[in-house]
């Protein structure tokens, strides 16, 4: 729950917003970008695309449902920091075990609440997302400027290193996301999906996976192993996978040339699917490039369009960098979705080889589920590789 002591978010062009502190206490850098998801804020901080970021929400409360220990997306919280217009007072959730408040200051995340979050997000929009510092902690204005101006950049920064698991793994879990039997009333069932009776071996590269896209890998027919973004080609090839997959993550995607090469290694012999950073990863690999957005693309409602049957998919994203759509025009790869709010590349297939990806997150966590049947594409593809069909 907010106090009333004070904190303080300043950013790097002087700006400076007060309000009160919640969470951790603490003095952290980042860069500042906002998430426009009404719900989901669990799942956002746990995101580890949001690894080195200050998140602010734009809905008006936040808190309201609490923490529940099934919908984290990774172990601990990844943002930096979290910026609320007002934090709830009250939670209110059967399922929920503690407070936002103590959830973030029990990781030493710290908070900020009773900013005009609609100010501040209208300046992002119009200046870009941009380097700050959020204090709970006694600080001058001009320490708190200071401290934004001298964090790292964004773009150059390797961030997945930080975020990806250091050694490989099988994935165990096949329930669904939001789901732990534990929690469910006596006599609830779960209409989980069926997956295939047969199976296939995936590589799922971490670059910072969130846990619901590899339970979506599962309940779509895979065994998914698991494997460092560190990883070579040769490594992964030892497990003879049947498919290769590729995840999302934190960062700058053209300043990690190991990825690029390990995933240029894979192209010739298995079928891909890439998402989000995985997506900008096969840019790469292909001989594109990618480029930063003003302030990139981030909550459950961006609009996309498939160039292929003209649908219109309302999708959950988070990345703030894109892929070039001129750099394609070489690779032997065409651009299959584009954002309807800015025309920028959201999917990508390969005109011979079985290998496609999408910016956005089809695993909606949260978010929408339109884009669950690209899970659904890919088992088919990765079983038409395995009948020789393509």
């Amino acid at each position: 729950m907010s106090t009333s002591k004070p904190a303080v978010l300043a950013l790097e062009d002087g700006s400076i917003f007060r309000g009160l502190a919640f969470g951790a206490d603490a003095t952290i850098a980042g860069e500042c970008v906002f998430n426009t998801s009404m719900t989901g804020y669990q799942e956002i901080l746990t995101d580890p695309s949001y690894f080195g970021q200050i998140v602010t929400m734009t809905a008006v409360q936040i808190g309201n449902y609490g923490i529940s220990p099934e919908d984290t997306e990774s172990a601990t919280p990844k943002a930096s920091g979290f910026v609320v217009r007002e934090l709830s007072p009250i939670v209110s959730n059967w399922r929920s075990r503690l407070s936002l408040g103590d959830y973030l200051r029990q990781n030493g995340i710290p908070g900020i609440s009773e900013i005009d979050t609609r100010a501040l997000t209208k300046k992002l929009r119009v200046d870009g997302a941009m380097k700050c510092c959020l204090s709970t902690l006694p600080i001058t204005d001009a320490a708190a400027i200071q401290r934004a101006k001298s964090w790292q950049d964004m773009a150059g920064a390797d961030y997945v290193q930080n975020v990806s698991c250091k050694e490989p793994f099988i994935w165990s879990s096949s329930e669904p996301a939001n789901y732990n039997a534990s929690y469910l009333p006596v006599g609830t069932t779960m209409n989980a999906p069926r997956a295939p009776v047969k199976k296939f071996r995936v590589a799922a590269f971490d670059y910072g996976a969130k846990h619901s896209i590899y339970r979506k890998l599962v309940n779509h027919g895979f065994e998914v192993q698991v494997f460092p973004a560190t990883a070579t080609h040769e490594q992964v090839r030892e497990h003879q996978p049947d498919a290769i997959f590729l995840s999302n993550g934190p960062g700058d995607p053209s300043a990690l040339p190991y990825i690029h090469k390990t995933v240029t290694a894979l192209i010739p012999d298995f079928p891909i699917f890439g998402i989000c950073l995985g997506h900008q990863m096969l840019t790469h690999a292909l001989g594109g490039t990618t480029f930063k957005l003003k302030f990139g693309h981030r909550g459950g409602n961006q609009p996309v369009k498939n160039l292929e049957t003209g649908k219109v998919s309302i999708t959950a994203q988070n990345h703030g960098f894109a892929t070039d759509p001129q750099s394609l025009e070489k690779t032997g790869a065409q651009v299959t979705e584009i954002n309807l709010n800015d025309n920028t590349v959201e999917g990508l297939r390969h005109t011979k080889l079985p290998i496609f990806s999408v910016q956005y997150h089809p695993e909606a966590a949260p978010g929408p589920n339109d884009a669950d049947p690209l899970f659904v594409d890919f088992y088919r593809m990765v079983a038409a590789r395995k009948a020789g069909k393509i």
